[in-house]
């Protein structure tokens, strides 16, 4: 229980520091993350993201339910199945080789990287 306790006080304190990160969002703009903020965060802020992303994409996926929207509407089955077997960590790692590889890249959007260097090969 103690560790359960641990985990969300760090997921949460690293969700805060992201935010920081990215800067002070207006109402009408939400910060995009990318490269940049991808190589300059903590090991916890990389896994607290990802875990956000996963739990929106669980949402969305429970929403849609035995009905889900054709591929025209949403992302959704598509990015399930192209990241199937996929972990956290692998996915960490392979967000941390890619701007490695690239630091020419670090202006990239974190997502637009998944998308296209996890999901899309994911699906084929």
């Amino acid at each position: 229980m103690a560790s359960k306790l641990n985990w969300r006080a760090a997921t949460v304190a690293a969700c805060m520091t992201l935010a920081a990160v990215c800067g002070s969002a207006q109402a009408q703009e939400i910060p995009m993350v990318t490269g940049q903020h991808w190589t300059t965060s903590t090991e916890q802020v990389k896994k607290a993201y990802l875990v956000g992303v996963a739990n929106a994409v669980q949402v969305e996926a429970a929403f849609a339910g035995a009905t889900p929207a054709p591929d025209t509407q949403t992302i959704i089955p598509r990015l399930v199945k192209g990241m199937k077997g996929k972990t956290l960590d692998g996915v960490r790692e392979g967000l941390d080789k890619y701007y490695a590889a690239n630091p020419d890249k670090l202006q990239r959007p974190v997502l637009e990287t998944i998308w296209f260097e996890m999901v899309v090969p994911g699906l084929k």
